[in-house]
């Protein structure tokens, strides 16, 4: 196995996790978040003993997960820096009943059930006795379900196998039984943690069907886990959230990330009282007073998803359009206050979905014809009033261009997040809730309408539909690209000739990045389907790999965005545009709520050649005088290409189309041009452009280097001492090696 692999140990053959009962408390003078989370198990399709059951795989066999929250790298991310520890580095002693890998050993006979984790402290892992549980002893246990040796397990198997339309009673259950007292006089259950993984046994135990239904588990987290991310907010304010990192949530509670292991949850998270909790709930949380200084929110998913999409945000955010203390907007009129009650009536029993039964949005005639679902922006104070006047109006139409293209919305609600300067992507989707960065809200609306418009489009691509293997990430970005055009010319009200006109703008700027970036990267990370006839495969365990998912340089890679963009107008371009969008529309009913697999047999590399010979012939049709930001980009991108430039043409350039007040994307080519012809007065604005558009500047730092000369490799380190602080730190660690 490569080092920039990554390890998914879970052994979701044996053992499944349907359901996690999360209650954690946010410290943010420690800076950990602590407490405990409840696993609810049920076996899985293999039931074997150790030699099998417990043993983990260091074979490098195919990955079988579903993307994260969805990272959109229209500008670089870099993940956290992990160096993969040898196999006989010790493991991390937690106390408890905590076991030494000295006398672990592999050799064991007891069944072990593996969970992905790394960087916790874990304390203790305790069976439940559910049978204390009086609500749950009135259920009626069938013979399908009784076990007469172990009780406890009969009564977490029928709640785990209750119908979706009793989902808020298992929850109620589910609940209960996370505060069960541990099994009176029984075996411990003991716990051993290496760099990837949490292994727990039950001593006289050998099988996954005499494993414990019910464990608990305590822990903290560590600062230097890379799951979530202490920073300070644009208001200088403490925050924590999670970033999509590439080792997903494993660093903020252990769970099973490959996909199969797909589950429902609940949390209940404790913050400091003039903090928000924003998660990835179906739900609008309202705060309940808990112990002194604290508030408690509660949020809960019915939507079976793979752990890797669970997502907070702890802060002192504010809502947009709702009057503050001490701080005025001006309000936007928001037509959704709550989440409104669907109920399944007789004609929506004629729809059937092909999932696994949750309560779907899809067999509910009032939510399918539900064009804007319940939404709130949130952002730092310093930010609220260009939330209130960009994102919030824009939401809406957004939403509604979405719905008239796929159909129902997926989730039920939406909260829209501007995340710190830190976050090194313009966007991230997760169910329920998507971060923005800070760089969408300068210059014009487009850069913002585009990013909002991607990240809904994952709410049916990435995430209502995952992909079964994580290296086939352009299921779900070429399509959100593909799709982001598509909505945002619905929300723009253009024309047929408008529309054809920006898209052919849009194409051919991604072509230019493309090609560039298949000349300067490395080869076996531009494939789209780097496993090939193996893509799927997973271990006898369940046990499998993620190839290059640490690569350092994968983060920067757009190939799986615009491969699959351009593989997808190709298609378009054979059958034509409505056509397509149609199929879109037959392909989200009837996959929704699932994973699958790409079984594209057509070569991307004859599709992009087709298009390309086009793409610079309708272009000189296509360019207006009056430039839109995408036009006034691929004008910059032009020029660069210049080897030189005057004065004078860069100062025309510059108050011609008042460059400073432009949106992100084009700042950063006029501060590559400002770079490149060392046009020192602009260099304020490539100063202002490195503080405060993060997401989209570590390659700047690196121009700035190259070119050698004194006043600019100054600027690039002060700069980085200005923000380094506050900076995603794998980013600050891929600039600091720039200007080394």
């Amino acid at each position: 196995m490569s080092p920039y692999d990554l390890p998914l140990r879970a052994n979701t053959n044996h053992m499944l996790v349907r359901h996690y009962v999360l209650d954690l408390t946010v410290h943010f003078q420690r800076k950990v978040i602590g407490g405990s989370i409840v696993l609810f198990l049920e076996p899985g399709v293999v039931s074997s003993k150790q030699g099998e059951a417990g043993s983990i795989s260091n074979t490098p066999v195919q990955n079988l997960s579903q993307v994260s929250s969805k990272h959109d790298v229209s500008s670089p991310i870099t993940p956290e820096p992990n160096k993969v520890r040898p196999p006989e580095e010790p493991s991390h002693l937690c106390g408890g009943n905590d076991v030494s890998s000295v006398l672990w050993g592999d050799e064991s006979e007891d069944f072990t059930l593996v969970l992905d984790c790394c960087d916790l402290t874990v304390s203790k892992v305790e069976e439940l006795d559910v049978t204390t549980v009086d609500d749950l002893k009135k259920l009626d246990v069938d013979q399908q379900h009784a076990n007469t040796d172990h009780p406890s397990s009969s009564l977490v198997q029928r709640v785990v196998s209750m119908p979706s339309v009793c989902w808020r009673l298992q929850h109620e259950l589910y609940v209960q039984c996370s505060r069960s007292p541990t099994v009176h006089n029984a075996q411990p259950l003991r716990f051993h943690t290496d760099q990837w993984s949490l292994q727990i046994r039950k001593e006289g135990v050998c099988a996954p069907h005499d494993f414990p239904r019910a464990v608990r588990i305590c822990y903290e987290t560590k600062l230097t886990g890379g799951s979530v991310r202490w920073t300070k907010d644009q208001d200088g304010r403490c925050c924590v959230y999670t970033m999509g990192s590439p080792i997903n949530n494993r660093a903020l509670f252990p769970c099973q990330e490959p996909p199969v292991a797909m589950s429902t949850w609940q949390a209940r998270v404790r913050a400091p009282c003039d903090y928000t909790v924003l998660m990835s709930g179906k739900n609008q949380a309202f705060p309940k007073p808990a112990e002194t200084g604290f508030l408690q929110w509660e949020y809960y998913v019915t939507m079976p998803m793979p752990a890797s999409t669970f997502t907070i945000a702890v802060g002192q955010w504010l809502e947009a359009g709702v009057k503050h203390p001490n701080f005025e907007v001006e309000k936007t009129d928001k037509p959704y206050d709550k989440e409104p009650s669907f109920s399944l009536d007789n004609d929506d029993q004629q729809y059937v979905c092909s999932h696994m039964d949750y309560p779907c949005r899809f067999m509910v005639s009032a939510a399918r014809a539900q064009a804007v679902i319940p939404h709130r922006v949130f952002a730092p104070p310093c930010h609220l009033q260009k939330a209130n006047d960009m994102v919030l109006p824009l939401l809406p139409l957004c939403l509604t261009a979405a719905h008239s293209v796929l159909g129902v919305h997926p989730f039920s609600r939406l909260d829209v997040l501007i995340v710190p300067s830190g976050f090194s992507s313009l966007g991230m989707a997760s169910p329920h809730i998507v971060f923005l960065s800070q760089s969408v809200l300068t210059g014009e609306r487009n850069l913002c309408g585009a990013r909002l418009c991607h990240e809904i489009a994952h709410s049916w691509f990435g995430l209502a539909i995952g992909a079964r293997d994580w290296t086939e990430e352009w299921i779900s970005e070429g399509f959100a690209t593909y799709l982001e055009d598509v909505f945002w010319s619905h929300v723009q009200k253009l024309g047929c000739r408008e529309a054809e006109e920006q898209r052919w703008l849009k194409a051919l700027l991604r072509w230019r990045r493309l090609s560039d970036e298949l000349q300067n990267s490395e080869e076996e990370l531009q494939v789209l389907r780097p496993n090939k006839e193996n893509t799927g495969e997973v271990s006898e365990s369940g046990a499998s790999v993620v190839k290059h998912a640490l690569n350092p340089e994968k983060p920067f890679m757009q190939v799986h965005y615009l491969k699959g963009y351009f593989l997808l107008k190709f298609l378009a371009d054979q059958v034509g545009e409505e056509k397509f969008l149609d199929f879109f529309k037959v392909f989200v009913g009837k996959f929704h709520g699932q994973l699958i697999l790409s079984q594209v047999s057509l070569s991307c590399t004859r599709a992009l050649c087709s298009f390309s010979q086009n793409a610079n012939v309708a272009f000189g049709r296509h360019l207006r005088i009056l430039l839109s930001p995408e036009q006034l980009v691929l004008l910059l991108e032009f020029l660069l290409e210049e080897p030189m430039l005057s004065l004078s043409t860069l100062r025309l350039l510059e108050t011609t189309y008042n460059l400073q007040a432009q949106d992100a994307e084009v700042k950063h080519r006029w501060c590559e041009l400002a770079v490149k012809h060392k046009h020192t007065a602009a260099y304020r604005d490539v100063e202002q452009f490195l503080i405060h558009d993060q997401a989209m500047g570590v390659y700047l730092y690196g121009e700035l280097m190259v070119q050698e000369d004194a006043r600019q490799q100054a600027l690039a380190r002060r700069c980085l001492s200005i923000i380094k602080d506050d900076m995603d730190q794998s980013a600050c660690s891929v600039v600091e090696e720039m200007i080394l």
